[in-house]
């Protein structure tokens, strides 16, 4: 009465009752690896790209700085310094802002073409599953009624 239950063998029941295929876990595993490893060089090579572009707009800024900044012989040609820093200014803001959106643009085509080759990929391995399982099953039933 006050013996403890064999949790061990019970769980040990449990789990003979529900196999497990070890090999559709490791390749469910790899293939989520393999997605993830994909869909990471696709954002570090956006990122890389971002960063050159943000370099070269920022050592862009600091020459148009630097060209504004000298000492000028009259008045006016300050003005003309801060028109011209401002229009170059403007000017490479639309430019760089166009590199970003095509890397944008890049990186969601090539997501989605990640994501519909797994899809395509899961939908074949589960199909294949269900078919081995649905196998399976019947020679279990076929077993079953032959005892």
């Amino acid at each position: 009465m006050t013996k403890t239950p064999d949790m061990t063998a019970m769980f040990k029941d449990i789990m003979g009752a529900f196999p497990v295929d070890n090999a559709a876990m490791q390749d469910a595993f790899k293939n989520t690896a393999s997605l993830n490893e994909k869909l990471s060089g696709v954002a570090f090579d956006a990122a890389e790209k971002s960063a050159d572009i943000s370099t070269a707009w920022t050592k862009e800024t600091l020459s148009r700085l630097t060209e504004m900044t000298k000492v000028k012989a009259e008045p006016t040609d300050y003005a003309k310094a801060m028109t011209d820093f401002a229009s170059a200014s403007a000017e490479s803001a639309a430019e760089h802002m166009a590199a970003f959106a095509e890397i944008a643009k890049k990186v969601q085509m090539d997501t989605v073409e990640l994501m519909m080759s797994a899809g395509k990929e899961f939908q074949s391995d589960a199909t294949a599953a269900a078919t081995k399982t649905a196998e399976n099953a019947q020679a279990a039933a076929k077993k079953s009624t032959v005892k």
